[in-house]
């Protein structure tokens, strides 16, 4: 149900409001309406405007945009619709207000979403303006109706004149606590990226007026101090920025410096809000004020953390929300969110799923609001180097009665996890360990028999596909574990390296830029395509995977140690054809190069047997282990530990 509009706001001049600027008001602001950026791609549009074919608007700024004559504009979009259902689930509004500043003349409809996708309008009203003068029209929208989901949005029509949307916002029914902001990231080696979002904080003045400190953790040989805009950067954000050099403690260690160095902030300079940011990503200023305004709404403190859009496809929501499912100990999406959606394509109020409510277990850390409050009675990240930190905080987080939220229309562009190597790189190490690790911290199920079947089932395939190096960290990561808790903060330092060194020793980890430094391949490409075909059956999965055994057992051909018997794509590289294989030229996921594997029948039993050696430690010790860890996490998590390894 919603309220009537305000008594007073069908047309008021500009020069009589102009002591309650939207801009001005940053007590209320919830959400302002945005535009792209000059230099953004065409195909970003549809995150901030829906045009039908006949019509298209005229962007002339960050917050303004034009309707032409007998045209049609919807702002039912990623960021200008407003995600009503969230605001009504988690913070104390009860309403929230539109207010937009317009020229020209035409028509206002607002509408809402069901759970659904159904659509209702709302309200609409005309606007009787000239090109010259401003009107200002506001609309009072009740969150009553919105528990299970539902967005809220207006859209423009124009007759005989145009209309410009000169500025626009959801605000508040009530006036929210001004909170002060400190944002942390950390970097290793991507000056560029690094100094882009340090620029692009700067562009804003909503963004710097909350804005009191900005950490960042330089952890490369590459510092982004000698970067040419780095000046630049550093003079928009004057005093609020430090940049810290350390040694690389992962990204664990890099964004556990900024919580530190937030919560040693006492007395008046003391922050109320700290913000992770990567540092490969594409920054919207604007997320950072709806992210702040969210949490400083919210009727009990909650993590706040944003979307995931799609660098390489920048009209594309990559993440909507995770969870960790802890019978598996994996994360995966959450329930009802959808994944890799392509506003491009389909629109918001044309994509029914994107309506309903979406509950998380965490966000990851490519943007995520802790308040001070979580951060003081959470603890610090545990020391995991990289992986599965963000999830782990935020169950330990849930424990201690802070939820995380994944908020629309706050967001990142970043590059998709489904585009990186890290199922077999050198962070498949940390992939296993950190999972390991959160198993049994968190997990309420007795999850050996899952790890077992899964381990074993994963070992066998990466053993068959010539992933030796791959299975060799992977076992290093169960022993680290198996040594215990205490042995963290040592290998916060030394872990990476000790795996490089590993992965050095074998040939399918070495990467080379391309299949042609190779002869041409020996094996028959139609033999091959056969056999990619995968298994179904068990019976038949049984007696291709003995097969395969048999074959590894036996001795290569020698011809095939210096030259390729077939070059395989990334996403070809399965147990089933490579294992009937004696090598092959395999790509990387993200066709960087490629990695020459070589059978190699000695590897392959010296690691079966320390995969079996090392599982079977590990069922007969996890009861013993988890009681080791939970015990261990006061002291891994506390500022004291972590301010002895920042000050070393």
């Amino acid at each position: 149900m919603t309220k009537a509009p305000m008594a007073a706001a069908d047309a008021v001049d500009m020069q009589a409001a102009a002591a309650d600027d939207v801009e001005q008001r940053t007590d209320r602001v919830l959400q302002r309406v945005i535009m792209p950026r000059d230099t953004d791609p065409l195909d970003v549009r549809p995150l901030y405007v829906d045009e039908p074919d006949s019509a298209h608007v005229r962007v002339s700024s960050r917050r303004s945009a034009t309707v032409p004559k007998s045209g049609r504009a919807s702002f039912a979009t990623y960021f200008n619709a407003f995600p009503a259902s969230y605001w009504k689930r988690w913070t104390r509004l009860e309403a929230v207000v539109l207010r937009l500043e317009m020229r020209g003349s035409g028509r206002v409809d607002v509408y809402r979403s069901k759970p659904n996708g159904d659509i209702v309008h709302l309200q609409g009203r005309p606007v009787r303006g000239t090109r010259n003068a401003q009107v200002r029209v506001e609309f009072e929208i009740s969150l009553m109706p919105f528990e299970d989901g539902g967005w809220i949005w207006f859209d423009l029509f124009t007759d005989d004149a145009t209309l410009e949307v000169v500025e626009g916002a959801w605000l508040a029914d009530q006036d929210l606590p001004r909170q002060r902001l400190a944002i942390g990231t950390t970097t290793f080696n991507r000056v560029d990226d690094c100094v882009a979002s340090l620029l692009a904080l700067g562009e804003d003045p909503a963004v710097l007026d909350i804005l009191s400190k900005v950490y960042v953790a330089d952890q490369g040989t590459q510092k982004i101090s000698g970067h040419p805009r780095f000046a630049e950067a550093a003079a928009v954000l004057g005093d609020r920025l430090r940049v810290i050099e350390q040694d690389n403690l992962g990204g664990s260690g890099g964004f556990t410096r900024a919580l530190y160095e937030s919560l040693e902030l006492t007395g008046p300079d003391a922050v109320d809000q700290i913000l992770l940011l990567d540092d490969d990503i594409v920054l919207e200023p604007d997320s950072i004020l709806r992210a702040s305004s969210f949490a400083r709404a919210a009727a009990a403190p909650v993590v706040v953390g944003s979307h995931m859009l799609n660098l390489q496809a920048r009209a594309r929501l990559h993440s909507m929300g995770e969870v960790v499912d802890l019978a598996t100990c994996y994360w995966r999406p959450a329930p009802d969110a959808v994944v890799n959606h392509d506003f491009g394509r389909i629109s918001l109020r044309k994509g029914r799923r994107l309506h309903k409510r979406v509950n998380v277990t965490y966000n990851g850390w490519w943007m995520c609001l802790f308040p001070r409050e979580v951060v003081q009675k959470t603890g610090l990240p545990l020391p995991l180097f990289i992986k599965w930190d963000d999830a782990e905080y935020s169950l330990r987080a849930l424990a201690n009665g802070f939820p995380t939220v994944s908020l629309p229309g706050s967001a990142v562009w970043h590059m998709p996890w489904t585009d990186k190597n890290d199922a077999t790189d050198w962070t498949a190490y940390f992939h296993l360990r950190n999972r390991l690790i959160m198993a049994a911290l968190h997990s309420p199920y007795d999850v050996r028999k899952y790890l077992l079947r899964n381990g074993l089932r994963i070992a066998i395939r990466r053993l068959l596909s010539m992933e030796y190096s791959t299975v060799a960290i992977e076992q290093k990561a169960i022993e680290d574990f198996l040594a215990g808790p205490q042995h963290l903060f040592d290998l916060l330092g030394k872990g990476l390296a000790e795996v490089q060194q590993i992965r050095r020793d074998y040939p399918d980890a070495q990467i080379l830029a391309s299949a042609r430094e190779f002869p041409p391949p020996t094996f028959d490409m139609v033999r091959a395509e056969r056999m990619l075909k995968p298994p179904v059956k068990p019976v038949i999965i049984a007696a291709r995977a003995s097969k395969a055994l048999v074959h590894n057992l036996s001795k290569p051909d020698p011809a095939a140690g210096n030259r390729p018997q077939v070059n395989v794509p990334a996403r070809s590289a399965l147990w089933f054809l490579l294992g009937n294989l004696d090598s092959a030229t395999v790509s990387n996921a993200d066709g960087s190069g490629v990695a020459f594997r070589r059978r190699d029948p000695k590897a392959f039993r010296e690691l079966s047997k320390r995969v079996v050696r090392n599982y079977r430690r590990l069922m007969r010790r996890w009861p013993a282990l988890r009681e080791e860890y939970r015990a261990a996490v006061p002291e891994l998590t506390s500022v004291e530990s972590w301010r002895r390894i920042f000050e070393k």
